[in-house]
């Protein structure tokens, strides 16, 4: 029965790379290569922030890391005393994690979806076309991502201005007198997933209207009316 079932299936199976050409296939690959940047430019980043313990023998550098997906909290690291070998166990203040990874699964589901309706654009557009089913539904989750890439870079956005606060090397130094501020993060990476995020949105959204006019839906205007052959004009 199974494999009955993978020959039907495999027999409706067409490949056609002409979807690609139209702004439906074309818009869907952009979206599918920014879903990928969005969620890696955040996934993996790992930040360094750099400040200085003045002692009178010498200066101590410190680096206070941390990572994705940004539970700052949860990673101490070392400020040394000037007057002793030990040094004070310090935590950098804030969990982000929230936002950070809300955006990286919508990044990921986004990646997914676009990979599923690739081949069903590509490989099984006559039978998506067959009934009006298909493109609805196609239209509601593309709106449906539309809305969540709205949220989650709006959220991002907010949790990424909140990481610079907390991660900013002057934080830190207010706690230490006799600390100096050093090189601000890195991020220009995360930068960059807050960009990719609002571009994703700006493609999905863009996206419904092609969608939408293989949806019943969409009217197409009707043909002006002729006088029919060897009829005579009305009065």
């Amino acid at each position: 029965t199974q494999f009955i079932l993978n020959t039907k299936a495999m027999a409706g199976f067409s490949l056609d790379l002409g979807p690609l050409k139209e702004p439906l296939g074309f818009i869907r690959v952009l979206e599918w290569v920014f879903s990928i940047f969005a969620f890696a430019t955040i996934g993996g980043y790992t930040g360094t922030t750099h400040f200085t313990v003045s002692c009178p023998d010498k200066d101590q550098p410190v680096e206070a890391f941390f990572a994705y997906p940004f539970r700052l909290a949860m990673k101490s690291y070392c400020r040394p005393l000037c007057n002793s070998s030990s040094c004070t166990e310090t935590y950098l203040q804030g969990d982000f994690s929230s936002s950070a990874q809300f955006f990286v699964c919508v990044g990921v589901f986004a990646f997914l979806y676009c990979t599923a309706t690739l081949i069903v654009y590509l490989g099984y557009r006559t039978v998506y076309l067959q009934t009006s089913r298909g493109p609805v539904i196609d239209l509601l989750l593309t709106a449906a991502f539309a809305f969540l890439w709205l949220v989650s870079s709006s959220a991002w956005g907010k949790g990424l201005t909140d990481v610079k606060y907390a991660t900013d090397p002057n934080r830190p130094v207010e706690l230490c007198t006799s600390c100096k501020a050093g090189e601000f993060p890195s991020m220009g990476r995360l930068n960059a997933s807050v960009i990719f995020g609002f571009l994703n949105l700006i493609l999905w959204a863009g996206n419904c209207w092609f969608i939408y006019k293989d949806t019943p839906f969409h009217k197409d205007p009707a043909p002006p009316t002729t006088m029919e052959e060897g009829g005579a004009p009305g009065p």
